[in-house]
């Protein structure tokens, strides 16, 4: 077994401490990474407070990594020794069901993604561990390749809020000539206006905060809207293709809705903690559709990586220590981040 270092949440609703435990050996198909950078998601403070159900504890959160490969197994064909290697949202799942050979692992269907963290290792029923940490052993088959052009601490948060938005964008195949209205203008939203902006759609953000127009604009927003602006929200109605949807509060999803054109999608990435109420009359009207999107595979999220290197695009972040981890969870639930923290792994050293 391999000695590691975390930060931890030891139970349910406990802030984050200094956790010693140990990882698998590596394996021949395995390869272990030096982790330089775990971006902070959203998801991770959920899964801490278990709001999600069946949190296993100690849990160490993490799955937008970033690092160098310090070791490979015997049988690992696609990495080498001091490769830059990405870990996001799972490390494994069933590998047979026919999302899986679709290269859709995300929605695995026979024992579902074995998750970066909070989940279990199929081979030693072990729980994973994610990035909050100074190593993770991760089979090939579930690590990326990342350039060494981007800085590296803005290419992490792509591991799970790049791909989450990168997804849908690609399955909806938006380009040139689609207007795409973005909710929310956070880890998710800040993604979105870049990716969707880069594959040449018309972006338009629409936010409850006039105060964010300015940071739209720069992150590549062709428009801005003030949703609680009656009349600029009219001047949007029957306007949008698509409307990628990142918020988690609750909302009225009809006011929206009514923004989309005939046959036009909202895609919802966010999750409220209570069911969104529709009338059906909101779709029939339009022929309109709601539909939801998760993360992404393996495949696409390489994808993903190589259209981000190649368009020069990366997070915005702010880097924090590890000490700092307790206080970053209550910054990013008063919003104050632009638009990921990121954890420097070297500060686990401190």
């Amino acid at each position: 077994m391999l000695p590691a270092k975390a930060y931890a949440a030891p139970a349910a609703n406990v802030p984050l401490a200094p956790f010693d435990f140990e990882r698998r050996e590596v394996g021949p198909h395995d390869v272990l990474i030096d982790i330089q950078f775990c971006g902070v998601c959203h998801s991770d403070l959920h899964q801490i407070r278990d709001e999600w159900g069946a949190g296993i504890f100690p849990m160490v959160p993490g799955h937008e990594i970033v690092g160098r490969i310090t070791k490979v197994g015997d049988h690992v064909k696609n990495f080498k020794v001091g490769d830059i290697a990405g870990v996001g949202c799972m490390v494994d799942s069933c590998r047979t069901c026919p999302s899986c050979l679709d290269g859709l692992e995300q929605y695995c269907e026979t024992t579902g993604i074995v998750g970066t963290y909070g989940g279990t290792e199929k081979e030693t029923g072990r729980p994973t561990y994610g990035g909050y940490s100074n190593q993770i052993v991760v089979d090939e088959k579930y690590t990326l390749k990342v350039s060494e052009k981007l800085d590296l601490a803005r290419v992490a948060p792509l591991l799970c809020a790049g791909i989450t938005t990168y997804s849908p964008l690609r399955q909806w195949k938006v380009g040139p000539g689609h207007r795409v209205g973005v909710m929310g203008l956070g880890g998710l939203g800040h993604m979105a206006v870049k990716l969707a902006a880069a594959m040449g759609a018309e972006v338009t953000v629409l936010s409850t905060s006039p105060n964010k127009e300015a940071d739209a604009k720069e992150l590549g927003a062709h428009k801005f809207v003030v949703t609680r602006d009656k009349e600029q929200l009219k001047s949007v109605r029957n306007y949008f293709d698509f409307i990628i949807n990142t918020v988690s509060a609750p909302l009225d999803l009809a006011a929206y809705l009514n923004l989309l054109r005939r046959d036009g999608t909202m895609i919802l990435l966010g999750v409220p903690p209570e069911a969104p109420q529709v009338h059906a009359f909101n779709l029939i009207a339009r022929r309109r559709r709601i539909a939801g999107s998760l993360i992404g595979g393996i495949a696409e999220t390489q994808e993903m990586l190589d259209f981000c290197a190649e368009h020069n695009i990366v997070s915005d972040i702010e880097i924090i220590d590890i000490k700092d981890i307790n206080e970053s969870y209550e910054r990013m639930l008063k919003g104050d981040v632009k638009y990921r923290f990121v954890i420097d792994l070297a500060t686990l050293n401190n």
